[in-house]
């Protein structure tokens, strides 16, 4: 069974207008600060690239962090993780640079800035900056819902490695792969309507998937574990094993795949 977290009564358990707001400032703010050091350090190995941009959105959403929510909590990819975090009402869980290694890879565009505000193990406020695309996913400006399922659905699997799991779903639904990079980048786009399925076994991290999962259950997708228990989140070991992220019409379809 799922672990569960406490919900609480206290008002600041429920996200604000400036708190949805403050998502998209922060993941808007690194996104262009990491397209101005492309420019910045053109020609430059990609590792540099990468180590660089890791580096600065992570102190950029700190310094901004610290100064705007400094009662909270933070759990950052690139941070030292703290049990503090524990104990704070609201965490914001960030991914400074979700895809690194397609961010090093110039001229590509999936990767993204992931940030995100938790309470009681759920997501209650998130922004995916897609800087590469001039797109950015919101709970401050949610989504449309999805529209009917195409004839032939899309499967969304990672260029280098798709994983098993994904292959048996899009055999069974009959469905096409897409191929891309970050997981912001593949939540992303079945958000954006340009694939219907995103399942992922191979486990993540509560970064690589939590503000995603926010602005995807904010345009009504179906974000669950893959045997259909919800995702909890700011957990004292922040390691997720699997996710769901789908057009609502194939969720029981895929769940009696990935449940297998």
């Amino acid at each position: 069974m799922a672990p569960t977290a406490p919900r609480s009564s206290d008002p600041r358990a429920t996200a604000s207008d400036a708190d949805h707001r403050l998502t998209v400032e922060l993941a808007e703010e690194a996104g262009q600060m990491l397209l101005a050091l492309r420019e910045e350090l053109s020609g430059s190995a990609p590792s540099v690239l990468k180590r660089e941009g890791d580096r600065r959105s992570h102190e950029l959403l700190m310094a901004r962090l610290a100064a705007g929510a400094p009662e909270d909590g933070v759990l950052s990819e690139e941070g030292r993780d703290s049990t503090e975090r524990l104990s704070t009402l609201r965490t914001w869980i960030v991914d400074p640079l979700d895809g690194t290694r397609e961010y090093g890879e110039v001229p590509r565009s999936d990767w993204a800035v992931h940030v995100a505000l938790v309470s009681g193990g759920r997501p209650i406020a998130g922004a995916v900056a897609l800087p590469a695309q001039g797109v950015t996913l919101s709970t401050a400006d949610p989504s449309p819902a999805p529209g009917r399922v195409p004839e032939v659905p899309r499967v969304i699997v990672s260029r280098s490695r798709p994983p098993r799991i994904a292959l048996a779903v899009a055999e069974s639904l009959g469905a096409e792969l897409v191929e891309l990079g970050s997981a912001g980048a593949k939540v992303g786009a079945v958000v954006l309507g340009r694939a219907e399925v995103y399942a992922h076994a191979g486990g993540q991290y509560e970064w690589d998937s939590c503000a995603p999962v926010a602005v995807a259950s904010a345009a009504g997708l179906h974000t669950s574990r893959i045997d259909g228990s919800p995702l909890v989140y700011n957990a004292p070991d922040p390691w997720l094993p699997d996710l769901l992220v789908c057009h609502p019409g194939l969720a029981d379809r895929v769940l009696a795949v990935t449940r297998r």
